[in-house]
């Protein structure tokens, strides 16, 4: 099995067709093989020693990403609802806990990448361990302990769904440290086909429009509850903004204006060294082949890291690994502004929106807070969304790097504004 940097066919708001507690059994249980072997598959292209370290505090090694997951379904479902379980190591429930406080203590997030041992065969036994065990679960559990242990299983593939990404995004940054700008994987897959002229502008009447979360299919707690918002009359980009156009902004000046900017933002600028997006090479740069170390300043001369090694800047692909500062700086220069999530939301069912899934996650100028009645789930999993919500913006749609399944139209992801090891862009908006 190889990596899978193909979402698949933009998702839609159609739900699951229902099932008995009993039928679904067996959908469920493919659906738990097929995740789970997914984020082997994602960290198959690396070498243990890749899949050890950390290169920042706010990533985590693979080899934590493949742990924590399983550890999920250990802590949450297992160690509850399953007679007679007997745990792998005791010592992992300390060691890959991430942040839930009602489970007890767990290792400082900051030195994950002090953990050279368990060693990674170990951590591969461990998920051996709770897969043969969560199978059984799945088949064996009596139906008042299903209807119980359902619900976390959606949680729990989802949530692993989601380290997928992460696991992606944080070898990236760890693999961009190294001065060989090494590739995850080979060389790059067709290119889905990419507008070519400037963007159109897609109206957008406004008025009350229902957000969030229509109750068809899993969804996060976040995304809900559903509830009406008041739009004033609005546009919106048909497409992402390009690295060609970003490559305007940074030679009109872009990171050398702070009127353009937020304060916090030209904080950063000056904090980080900030004068491209994160994963830009500019011409003349010693890690640039040969070839290339000789190149002008056009556009053309800059090269990108990815996940398939160094390129050429290719004019006409989305910008990516930006952050909120500098998403808002460009909407600025470009007399634009970024969306709001409601509005993102009401307008990628427009006809012409393009590239809303499956490309790169849209920076909105939207707080993450909670929804108006907006209430976290019960027991330990409370602590999943509801406390992260400060201090955060949100982002929508979906990545390159999103799992299949995983993206619709009420996802709220969230980072802080500094954030820019994502596969993060943006698309502008306009008031009317």
């Amino acid at each position: 099995m190889s990596p899978r940097l193909d979402p698949g066919p933009p998702p839609t708001a159609a739900g699951v067709p229902a099932h008995s507690l009993r039928a679904d059994r067996p959908r469920l249980a493919a659906l738990y093989r097929e995740v789970r072997a997914e984020s082997i598959a994602r960290a198959a292209p690396l070498s243990p020693e890749d899949q050890c370290v950390q290169s920042m505090p706010d990533a985590s090694p693979t080899k934590w990403h493949l742990a924590h997951t399983t550890w999920f379904f250990e802590a949450l479902l297992l160690q509850p609802h399953a007679p007679g379980y007997m745990g792998f190591d005791d010592r992992f429930f300390y060691l890959f806990n991430s942040y839930y406080e009602a489970l007890g203590p767990r290792h400082p997030r900051p030195q994950r990448g002090l953990l050279s041992r368990p060693p990674l065969a170990d951590v591969h036994a461990y998920r051996i361990h709770v897969d043969q065990a969560m199978l059984a679960l799945i088949a064996e559990a009596d139906d008042g302990v299903w209807a119980t242990v359902r619900p976390l299983l959606e949680l729990g593939l989802h949530h692993e769904q989601q380290h997928q990404e992460l696991l992606l995004t944080d070898v990236l940054h760890l693999l961009s440290c190294n001065p060989m700008l090494p590739a995850y994987c080979g060389k790059p897959a067709v290119p889905a086909t990419v507008p070519t002229g400037p963007a159109r502008w897609l109206p957008h009447a406004g008025g009350v429009v229902a957000i969030g979360h229509s109750g068809d299919g899993f969804a996060f707690d976040n995304e809900g509850p559903r509830h009406e918002v008041l739009l004033r009359p609005f546009a919106i980009a048909d497409r992402l903004v390009t690295c060609g156009d970003f490559a305007r902004f940074i030679a009109a000046g872009g990171y050398r204006r702070p009127g353009l900017w937020l304060s916090a933002g030209w904080d950063a600028v000056q904090a980080g060294g900030w004068r491209a997006p994160a994963y830009w090479v500019p011409p003349g740069d010693p890690r640039l082949p040969a070839e290339a170390l000789h190149a002008d300043a056009a556009p053309e001369g800059w090269h990108v890291y990815g996940p398939h090694g160094l390129l050429p800047l290719d004019p006409q692909a989305p910008v990516q690994q930006l952050s909120f500062f500098e998403a808002a700086a460009y909407a600025e220069w470009a007399g634009a502004r970024l969306p709001t999530e409601a509005e993102w939301e009401a307008a990628c069912g427009l006809p012409g929106f393009e590239q809303g899934f499956g490309v790169a996650w849209q920076w909105t100028r939207s707080s993450y807070d909670p929804y108006p009645g907006f209430r976290p789930a019960a027991g330990a999993v409370a602590e999943y969304n509801g406390k992260f919500m400060v201090g955060q913006i949100v982002l929508r749609g979906s990545s390159l790097a999103t799992p299949r399944g995983h993206a619709r139209p009420s996802y709220r992801n969230f980072f802080p504004p500094a954030a820019r090891w994502q596969f993060s862009g943006l698309r502008l908006a306009k008031d009317l």
